[in-house]
């Protein structure tokens, strides 16, 4: 067995160092962090769309939605509707939140000196410009499904936004909601000041709260903080950022201005900066929101309970058993799993024959799935091998992190050069790759389809190898099998996508030898199965912790059932003595492996990451380095009361065991680090207990393992490019460096999953006075016709030249074209019928009609979708066009009485949100009657409101009928309006208008017999005006025609 070694680092991990920050913390601080507010942020913005669908649904949702969610209480709460028996498992979720987090953190870190990425030096307009095109890519990305993509975008714009209300003056000038116009690009921004204008004075020893200039302040400047960290440079009397690392703070106006900590120079407004930076990240997920609609929303959070199901098949013609395997596996596992909880997050098809590859299929419906698959025939491929590593590359770029792929083949690798890169997508993205190889016992056998010879169609056996150093590279398998058998090999499929999967041990000996092997099965695993692969010499010896043993040669025993096909035999343990400590003797010399998986809701899952001096901890890029430290962020899922007692890195071609030191964090983190890490390639165990009990029993301790593994290499890569986003046409540069204790010259293999033309150095030398390093620069090359949405891959690797060491580089870009439409869309009310008693026993037997107008302008991209964001009634559409030739959406919404609201979203194809908002009349009780002489009686209504916006209504209504009315542009004046009413009685009127806009009515109003009733019309007011500044409050503007309504003739129902 492995030989163990305890690392005992003594030391104290600081985590944070005050003083050392150029914005908020990254992650796990005593002050508020990027990390900590972005995970506020989206855990309430997804519960609430979980609440949502809830209550269109007519279901319960039971979660109080405030700062303190978990993930896992947002995922029990958003599943609470499921019937499954199967555990919940918060893998993929936290995955998907840990992407967007390490892309927060890559700003704080790699681009430090790019002001606009972090509102330094009053660049708000730069920083606008970054998060509007931000957002426009996520929103082209999420149509596309490419999610991942996304989150890299997201969590980039994320922080940026976030570090608007800690580096710039607005907490200090009073304000208490978000600033709306950084997320609109249509909105000017407001009150900038100017380049020559002064914005601080020095602060007096260390107190730094006042320097702002109180002029600045009562004009409602807006400004921020210049940094730097190489050059003390900056305009005359402007205000610094603060802190260590600005070079600027000791200029004159010495100081800062910065909230990123409690210790800050305006440290006291921390805590307000942090909570804006919350709402104002939860509005940019709304509009996210709106534009993607609310399922692909929680598929960009990750919220989901099963991985994708991701096929790479070849289709040659000796291919046509396997396609059919494929194909009926496939259906089974849609079939079976739709509308449950097991059904897979999406769905993924590569297909790959020689010369071509792809295209790439991916999808979230099920049925288009079928209809791509059911496509794939089989023909040409005669003169093998085929292109298997390119297919992978493609499905490795193309489908979520922590994903499984399945390969079926039965040909050797053309392009057995990409075998590094791949390694370098699996290690990156901790996807497990199985492979389904079905010709490697056939060498001399002559096989003829359809006329084609395929007698050299057999995987030869270093190809065969190739396979399996890829499937122990990531935790799959490479199974053998005849063609006739393959059916009963893709059980491990099904296996896979039953949900919430955990390995719970794992080891690949090569060479092999007789051994033992141990395993906990803790009592919230189910369904444990074993999977052996080796030569049909190997057996076995199971035993259980009763000692109950069962041998190899017992196909259905006391402890499981044994199923054979091929390479592989599945062990399925019996139901009902599963839980405790478990043996399996293995009996053989040559290579094989094991791999015990169960279900269960517990689980963890880690990244790479290196400890900064400014403080924080940041994602490690590529390998780690040999013979130095090795640091993991874990992250326990599935519970909260878990308490991680060890974590190893184990290498089983020593064998060798490395015991990591653990510092608990929060929020079920830990943070681990191995000391003097020698070459090898490792695995990640890990160890802990449950605490929510008291018992210490066998049952409470539980073990799982991760299938990828850890490689050290001796040099390292780095690449880092100015932006994650290109425009169609264009060319982007991405310098990198290639470092090494070693002199000598370094090999250089550049690829991207598109296959876009790109230019690069074949190699770089590192030389004696190179202090280390050779730099080096590519050049990728986006074509003109790309889509926006789409992304593109680029792997960098070096390697030394023995070759025995290999590192690696790998960037995301998001291609994007520039945006044209930056409008959203506008909304006119034609029409509100109906009128609705307040009591609601009666709601149900009424109903009320809104009507209204939407259009994009004549220039404008076009209105691609309306939907209904609150309200329980139909929706109708129709389009004509106007006047102008513009287009116009009529649209038609129709409810009972018992939902009297309504907002529609509307999204124009650029991804611009717009909503439109009516609410129901309302029928007052009537008062008691009153008669008095007729005299002509004039009325005078005066309102004002307190913001510069008025409305304008000319209004000739002949009552008691509705008539549509016009909104002009809001201007700021003020005009009080006035009614004359020429009545012969006398009608008293009351009138309630909760909005904040100034209205002018004029009214002419013939009527020959009134009696006086108090009179409520929330439609024009409450509604319209009321819309108006709900739109601008959330950033989303709208243009509304107002309707005010007159009901003062009860009197004559009742005579």
């Amino acid at each position: 067995m492995a030989v163990k070694h305890t690392v005992m680092l003594l030391v104290a991990v600081c985590l944070y160092l005050p003083g050392l920050s150029h914005g908020f913390q990254p992650s796990f601080s005593v002050d508020e962090t990027h990390r900590n507010i972005t995970r506020k942020a989206v855990l309430r913005k997804t519960a609430e769309v979980c609440r949502d669908l809830a209550a269109a649904d007519g279901r319960d949702f039971n979660l109080k939605i405030d700062d303190n969610l978990s993930v896992q209480e947002v995922q029990k709460a958003c599943f609470s509707s499921s019937t499954s028996t199967a555990p919940l498992s918060t893998d993929i979720f936290q995955t998907a939140l840990n992407e967007i987090y390490g892309s927060n953190e890559k700003v704080y870190f790699s681009l430090v000196d790019f002001p606009e990425f972090h509102f330094h030096s009053e660049t708000f307009l730069g920083g606008r410009d970054i998060i509007t095109r931000g957002m426009s890519v996520v929103k082209a990305s999420v149509k596309l499904e490419n999610f991942v993509a996304a989150r890299e975008v997201l969590g980039q714009i994320c922080h940026i936004i976030q570090d608007f209300y800690s580096h710039s003056n607005w907490v200090e000038l009073g304000k208490t909601t978000p600033y709306s116009a950084l997320i609109r690009p249509d909105q000017p921004l407001q009150n900038l000041a100017g380049p020559f204008t002064p914005t601080c004075k020095s602060c007096t020893g260390d107190a730094c709260a006042d320097n702002i200039l109180p002029e600045v302040l009562k004009q409602g400047l807006l400004t921020s903080g210049y940094f730097s960290t190489f050059s003390s440079s900056k305009p005359t009397g402007k205000c610094s950022h603060g802190g260590l690392l600005d070079k600027t703070r000791k200029r004159d106006p010495v100081g800062g201005i910065n909230k990123d900590s409690f210790t800050s120079d305006h440290g006291t407004l921390h805590r307000k900066a942090a909570n804006l930076a919350v709402d104002a990240t939860m509005e940019l997920l709304e509009d996210i929101r709106l534009a993607a609609g609310d399922r692909n929303f929680l598929r960009l959070m990750g919220l989901s309970q099963s991985y994708a199901l991701c096929f790479v098949i070849d289709t040659t013609g000796s291919m046509r058993d396997d396609i059919a395997a494929a194909k009926q596996v496939a259906f089974n596992i849609i079939d079976s799993n739709a509308g449950t909880l097991q059904e897979p997050s999406q769905y993924i098809l590569v297909p790959f024959n020689d010369p071509e590859f792809g295209p790439v299929i991916k999808t979230t419906d099920k049925n288009y799935f079928k209809k791509e698959i059911n496509k794939l025939t089989a023909s040409g491929g005669g003169d093998e091998p085929e292109l298997s590593m390119s297919g992978l590359q493609l499905a490795l770029t193309s489908a979520p992190p922590s994903s499984k792929i399945y390969v079926f083949t039965d040909a050797s690798a053309k392009d057995s050069h990409l075998k590094s890169t791949n390694i370098a997508l699996i290690e990156r993205t901790k996807t497990e790759v199985s492979f389904l190889l079905t010709n490697i016992f056939f060498s001399r056998r002559r096989r003829s389809i359809d006329g084609q010879d395929f007698s050299s169609r057999a995987v030869r056996l270093s190809n065969v190898q190739l396979y399996r150093d890829l499937a122990q590279a990531s935790g799959g398998q490479a199974i053998e099998v005849r063609k006739s058998d393959l059916s009963m090999a893709t059980t491990v499929i099904k296996d896979s996508s039953a949900g919430a999967v955990v390995t719970v041990f794992q080891v690949v000996m090569d060479p092999g030898r007789p051994d033992n092997f141990n395993f906990t099965v803790d009592s919230s695993v189910s369904n444990v199965i074993i999977y052996i692969t080796g030569v049909s010499s190997l057996t076995f010896t199971l035993t259980s912790s009763a000692v109950v043993s069962q041998e190899s040669s017992q196909t259905s025993g006391p402890l499981a059932s044994l199923t054979t096909v091929g390479n592989l035999r599945r062990i399925s343990l019996n139901a009902g003595n599963q839980t405790g400590f478990w043996q399996i003797h293995i009996s053989s010399n040559s290579p094989y492996s094991i791999k015990v998986t169960g279900q269960s809701s517990v689980n963890f899952i880690y990244n790479l990451v290196e400890l900064q001096q400014e403080g924080g901890i940041r994602p490690k890029e590529g390998r780690p380095a040999t013979g130095g430290n090795v640091t993991l962020l874990v992250t326990v899922t599935g519970s909260d009361t878990v308490k991680v007692t060890e974590v190893t890195l184990f290498d089983s071609s020593v064998p060798k065991e490395l015991t990591g030191s653990i510092q608990s964090l929060e929020s079920s983190n830990f943070l681990v680090t191995f000391s003097e890490v020698p070459a090898g390639d490792y695995v990640v165990r890990l160890q802990g207990e449950d605490t929510s009990t008291t018992s210490r029993s066998t049952s409470d301790t539980f073990q799982r393992q991760a299938s990828t593994r850890i490689t050290t290499a001796s040099l390292s890569v780095a690449a880092q490019a100015d932006s994650i986003n290109i425009e169609p046409g264009t060319s982007i540069t991405i310098p990198f460096t290639v470092s090494s204790d070693v002199t000598g010259t370094f090999r250089v293999q550049v690829s991207n999953d598109r296959s876009f033309d790109f230019t690069s150095p074949g190699n770089v030398t590192i030389g004696p006075s190179n202090g280390g390093k050779a730099n080096g620069t590519i050049t990728l090359t986006v074509p003109a016709s790309t889509g926006s949405g789409t992304d593109v891959t680029l792997t960098i690797q070096a390697q030394n030249a023995a070759p025995t060491d290999t590192n690696y580089a790998v960037l995301r870009f998001s291609v994007a074209a520039k945006a044209t439409d930056l409008s959203s869309p506008v909304c006119q009310i034609v029409n509100i019928s109906g009128i609705c008693n307040v009591s609601s026993t009666l709601c149900a037997s009424s109903q009320w009609e809104f009507i209204a107008n939407l259009t994009d302008g004549i220039n404008g991209t076009g209105i691609a979708s309306i939907t209904i964001r609150e309200g329980n009634g139909t929706l109708d559409t129709s389009t004509v066009v106007g006047a102008g030739g513009e287009n116009i959406t009529l649209v038609t919404y129709t409810a009972s009485c018992c939902s009297q609201n309504v907002v529609l979203a509307a999204v124009d194809r650029a991804g611009n949100v717009g909503t439109c908002m009516g609410q129901a009349r309302l029928l007052a009780t009537p008062a008691p009657m009153t008669t008095t002489t007729p005299v002509p009686t004039t009325t005078s209504l005066t309102t004002t409101t307190p913001i510069p916006t008025t409305t304008s209504l000319t209004t000739t209504t002949p009552v008691p009928t509705t008539t549509s009315l016009t909104t002009t542009t809001p201007v700021p004046t003020t005009t009080s309006p006035t009614t004359t009413t020429p009545v012969p009685t006398t009608t008293s009127l009351t009138t309630t208008t909760p909005v904040p806009t100034t209205t002018s009515l004029t009214t002419s109003t013939p009527v020959p017999t009134t009696t006086p009733v108090p009179t409520t019309t929330p439609v024009t007011p409450s509604m319209t005006t009321a819309a108006a500044n709900t739109a601008s409050t959330r950033g989303h503007t709208m243009s509304v025609t107002h309707y005010v309504w007159v009901s003062i003739a009860f009197s004559l129902l009742f005579k």
